[in-house]
């Protein structure tokens, strides 16, 4: 069994109280791995760190220009170890497809360093037109210092390049703290990064769990911006930790996107779409869109499609290469999937399709899982499940389902589906997500901000908008002709 150390200031060091947890393999339910159980003294030593290395090290000094070499490089380095970096995540979460396509040249993520190395040198300030004498108001853009990063389990490596990139080219260090369901990858990476030659400090990984980690972590007095990605109960309550040194946090949370499918889409198309944007990772994804709201005309037809195309899937062991779906990432979520269905069947929705998987003896499998006349309201549509379970409803008239697409908590991400593209603009424009996407669903690129609306979250990742999340802004007053006449004066 590998034991991770946690890493701080470019070295390796062992947890203060000696304690360690355990990282099991969702494919087997075996555990695999040890990984330090850091506590507020361990997280001090990382803060402690990042904050030498942005205030008294080189890199709160570098220029722009050279802080982009250096995101390139990372780029580089991370290319290079794919392959590796892929094999111990999949160990860890099972997730599939493997995370390694996403990290080679070419590839949107890891491309991602280069975007932002290219931005390093272009947020530039602001002149003001301020209707003052003799004054110029300008404005500068800086960095906040160090930021912590918390991750979530269903795709640490992706996740962190998100938040990670633009954080750096902004110039802030960063104490990463990711989920104690999978740790693992991201310790890999920071060993892989030492060949990048990054500045000690810029860079410290702390595991562990919420209360001895995470909370010392984000109530740091020397922390300055929190990045949040998880469930929305744990933004709450990372938000509400925060909020005692009014310190401010970028989220991006949980999600119950709707999927509208109206009477004149292709079918073929949708059900595809559809089915990619949930089933191969297991359902096990933010913007997940798991509410299928699909017009009375055509959701006999739909359903039918769906359960073909979707009960065909090959659920297995993600380092087999023909498997299509993986575990589910841990225990726990496992558990709490199963318990997700049981009740939608106890609440007496119809299943289509149950993707229990009861003959095998271990891991965490479940397949496809497919609910009908579903009410907007109920448990199932209105509650994330972060797993292969969707459920169906009806609708008849274009106002009727945009209210039912807007009536919930969440407003991540939303699907449409038509081949009258004016309808579907129409029906986007007025849906209460952060994305949405029209006869497609699932893509991204590093040039388009993420994020959501009400409580899926605020501020956004990607793109210039991403960036400018890890910034803030000084307004500065330079008097051109100085002179301050007395106030008192009679």
């Amino acid at each position: 069994m590998k034991t991770y150390q946690y890493f701080v200031a470019n070295a390796w060091h062992d947890p203060d109280e000696e304690n360690y947890f355990k990282s099991e393999n969702p494919a087997t339910g075996k555990a695999w791995a040890r990984l330090p159980d850091c506590n507020a003294e361990d997280v001090n030593r990382a803060v402690a760190a990042a904050k030498s290395a942005f205030y008294e090290g080189p890199w709160g000094k570098l220029h722009p220009a050279e802080r982009g070499r250096v995101l390139r490089r990372i780029g580089d380095t991370i290319s290079r170890h794919a392959d590796r970096l892929g094999e111990v995540e999949l160990r860890d979460n099972g997730r599939v497809p493997n995370a390694a396509d996403s990290l080679k040249p070419g590839a949107w993520q890891v491309d991602s360093f280069h975007y932002y190395a290219g931005m390093c040198d272009k947020f530039e300030g602001r002149l003001i037109p301020a209707e003052v004498p003799d004054m110029h108001n300008y404005l500068t853009y800086e960095p906040f210092g160090v930021v912590a990063q918390i991750l979530p389990w269903n795709s640490p490596l992706g996740t962190l390049i998100w938040k990670l990139a633009p954080c750096l080219a902004a110039g802030n260090t960063v104490v990463i703290k990711p989920s104690e369901q999978a740790s693992c990858s991201v310790l890999e990476l920071m060993d892989i990064l030492l060949e990048a030659e990054l500045p000690p400090g810029v860079l410290n990984v702390v595991t562990g769990f919420g209360a001895a980690t995470g909370e010392p972590l984000i109530d740091h007095p020397d922390v300055r911006l929190v990045s949040f990605t998880g469930g929305t109960a744990g933004g709450r309550a990372a938000a509400a930790v925060a909020a005692r040194q009014v310190k401010p946090v970028i989220m991006e949370l949980g999600g119950k996107s709707p999927q509208v499918v109206l009477p004149d889409a292709d079918l073929d198309l949708a059900v595809n779409g559809i089915a990619a944007g949930i089933f191969p990772a297991g359902g096990q994804s933010c913007i997940s869109g798991s509410r299928l709201l699909v017009h009375r005309e055509v959701i006999d037809d739909f359903t039918d499609r769906l359960v073909e195309v979707v009960k065909k899937a090959r659920v297995g062991d993600p380092e087999d290469p023909k498997t299509q779906i993986g575990p589910m990432a841990n225990r726990p979520q496992y558990e709490r999937v199963l318990k997700c269905i049981a009740d939608a069947e106890s609440a007496g929705h119809r299943m289509l399709l149950d993707g229990r998987q009861s003959g095998r003896e271990e891991g965490y499998f479940i397949g496809p899982t497919i609910f009908a006349d579903v009410p907007n309201e109920s448990h199932l549509a209105q509650n994330e499940v972060f797993g292969p379970v969707v459920s169906t409803e009806a609708w008849e008239t274009e106002a009727e389902v945009i209210n039912k697409a807007n009536a919930t908590v969440y407003g991540l991400a939303a699907g449409v589906w038509s081949r009258d593209v004016a309808r579907a603009m129409r029906i986007a424009d007025q849906v209460e997500a952060g994305t949405v996407y029209i006869n497609n669903y699932f893509n991204a690129a590093t040039q388009s901000p993420v994020g959501g609306f009400k409580q899926s979250g605020y501020g956004r990742e990607n793109g210039w908008e991403g960036m400018r999340c890890y910034l803030q802004t000084r307004s500065v007053w330079l008097s051109t002709n100085p002179h301050q006449p007395d106030p008192f004066a009679d």
